[in-house]
């Protein structure tokens, strides 16, 4: 705007603003938003001419040096807003796409070391008893996912004289979940021991 009014005041050499000072300073204006938006006044002082734009703030702002600053911190905050809102999501699903290492995946049940939990085939974490979870782990971390009598009341209930009663309560309650949520079930061999083994498909 100063410049086109400093070549207005050159073409027209008065201090009196006519239709002709409007007209010809609207056509030096170089931003076409601002033709017929600007207004010229005389200062009270020194009678000088002044320039001054009627815009909206949008206009001003889209016309501004910080329109780009200002476009690149809204893409930033938009950004930033998608990580949080798809790292919320991988949280939610995270059940889904367990790390590659750290886990054991034997007749469609998941032991993650990394969360010390179990999953079904679809992802969902089976809800176990403290008891349930403690056995469950021993039969994983067993080579032949075998275990003695002996060798499950010696962890389980190490100052009980004799937990027989309670291991079968035990056995009994944990095989219908594990039944339930994968395609294993849990042998026993005269209650001397006791195998998690895949179930066998029916031709």
């Amino acid at each position: 705007m100063d410049r086109a009014l400093a070549l207005t005041m050159q073409e027209q050499q008065s201090d009196v603003i006519s239709q002709d000072t409007i007209r010809a300073f609207n056509s030096y204006l170089r931003i076409t938003e601002l033709r017929g938006k600007a207004t010229l006044a005389v200062a009270t002082q020194g009678r000088q001419f002044k320039a001054y734009a009627h815009c909206s703030e949008a206009t001003i702002f889209w016309l501004s040096d910080q329109r780009p600053a200002t476009i690149l911190w809204v893409l930033t905050g938009l950004w930033g807003m998608l990580m949080w809102y798809r790292r919320r999501q991988m949280v939610r699903v995270v059940p889904l796409a367990l790390p590659i290492t750290g886990r054991t995946v034997f007749g469609g049940l998941t032991y993650s070391e990394e969360d010390s939990s179990f999953y079904a085939a679809d992802g969902h974490q089976v809800q176990l008893t403290p008891m349930q979870h403690q056995l469950m782990e021993m039969f994983f971390h067993s080579p032949s996912h075998s275990l003695t009598k002996t060798q499950i009341c010696d962890v389980l209930w190490p100052k009980k004289p004799d937990a027989s009663e309670t291991l079968y309560t035990l056995i009994r309650r944990l095989k219908l979940v594990v039944e339930q949520h994968s395609d294993l079930k849990i042998e026993s061999d005269r209650r001397k021991s006791y195998r998690l083994k895949v179930k066998q498909v029916e031709s």
